[in-house]
């Protein structure tokens, strides 16, 4: 006979044994347990059924059970609030399972060399892909088919020697610079009527690489061709530019016919060329102007026109070769003739005697004429 404590224990261990499934750990997720009440269900009288299903007409707070397949994470990637990131993980090619409700794609610095047709099957969500800083040099013409919401492409530091085909018509804003682009096709950015951004510096294209008809029927605020071998002003940019960098690049000068387009420009950088002439008249072209950038150039004196241009607030002149400012270079004679006053002019780094009497002189009178306008004006406003 067994003591009865003996007895006990065995027939806890009994019981123990013919429930367990006796099956390694696993690790479980919210959705299995969900799929665990499933289950249970079968085991509920009609009473309860019908109880829960009554409910559920009802708008209970019961939620409906999801379908079988389930959204998942592509290995090492990190998913969460429709946002991938994949950068960093040495990819070579770009991963499977994508949840289809991404939103953004962030596939940077990794070692992608192509983006093949079905890459981005089903992503008709997608607002932004990231591909910086891969080594990508192919790209098949349907890979952007499926995107058909796509707003920004980024594009940066790859191998690229031409702009992908058939970007998506969606596309706002595409940063392709940094690549091995030297040409740029006719209608390369062709059907792509809501673009609005384009940065395509630090390419080695030369203003012969761009056909004509190249940026036809784009209507952009924003265009960066810097870093580049231009050696002039690229011809037919867009006329509804806002703001257009061309610096450190081998422009030698501005000739009267390179700006005439650009009405709607308020900013022009230029600086980090070789520009040793800007044509008389060239800049009555840009009546909008209000930052000039043309440090860094081989200019001997102050361009024409500074004086008429009403808007202009920051004109960027230092580290050329001026040796002489004149009194009319940058504010016509006369009071109250230019509408706004600068906030900043840079002379500094040029060969020009800042202390000859007359420019000081000039300095000195309208620094004083601002001044009391200033005092009668606020004297005005106290009165009244």
């Amino acid at each position: 006979m067994l003591p009865c404590g003996s007895l006990l224990l065995m027939l806890c261990v009994a019981r123990l044994i013919s429930t367990s499934s006796a099956l390694p750990f696993e690790q479980r997720g919210f959705w299995d347990f969900a799929m665990d009440n499933m289950d249970n269900m079968d085991s509920m009288d009609s009473g309860g059924m019908t109880t829960m299903m009554r409910d559920e007409e009802e708008g209970s707070g019961v939620e409906e059970i999801p379908p079988h397949h389930i959204p998942m994470c592509p290995f090492g990637c990190q998913c969460r609030l429709r946002v991938v990131q994949c950068s960093d993980l040495g990819l070579t090619e770009v991963p499977k399972n994508i949840p289809l409700d991404t939103k953004f794609l962030d596939l940077q610095n990794n070692r992608i060399p192509e983006l093949k047709e079905n890459d981005f099957k089903g992503l008709t969500h997608l607002y932004g892909l990231s591909l910086r800083n891969n080594i990508i040099s192919k790209v098949h013409p349907r890979t952007f088919a499926p995107l058909k919401n796509m707003q920004k492409l980024y594009f940066s530091k790859n191998l690229l020697t031409t702009v992908p085909q058939n970007l998506p018509a969606s596309l706002v804003e595409i940063r392709i610079h940094e690549n091995r682009i030297r040409k740029v096709a006719a209608g390369a950015f062709a059907g792509l009527g809501n673009m609005n951004c384009i940065e395509m510096g630090a390419n080695p294209i030369q203003n012969s690489g761009f056909e004509p008809g190249a940026f036809k029927g784009l209507k952009l605020n924003y265009l960066r061709i810097s870093e580049s071998k231009l050696t002039g002003v690229p011809k037919d940019l867009p006329e509804s530019l806002n703001e257009l960098h061309l610096d450190h690049n081998q422009i030698q000068a501005v000739e009267l016919e390179d700006l005439s387009r650009y009405k709607n420009l308020y900013r022009l950088g230029l600086g980090y060329n070789h520009i040793r002439n800007i044509e008389n008249g060239s800049l009555s072209f840009l009546p909008s102007l209000r930052e000039l950038h043309l440090d860094n150039n081989r200019l001997t004196r102050v361009p024409s026109g500074l004086p008429d241009m009403k808007y202009l607030q920051v004109v960027y002149l230092h580290s050329n070769a001026i040796d002489q400012v004149g009194v009319d270079d940058f504010c016509p004679r006369g009071f109250g003739m230019k509408r706004t006053f600068y906030n900043g002019i840079s002379l500094f780094s040029n060969p020009v005697n800042y202390w000859e009497r007359e420019f000081v002189f000039e300095i000195i009178i309208f620094i004083i004429i601002v001044f009391w306008g200033e005092i009668l004006r606020r004297r005005e406003r106290a009165i009244n």
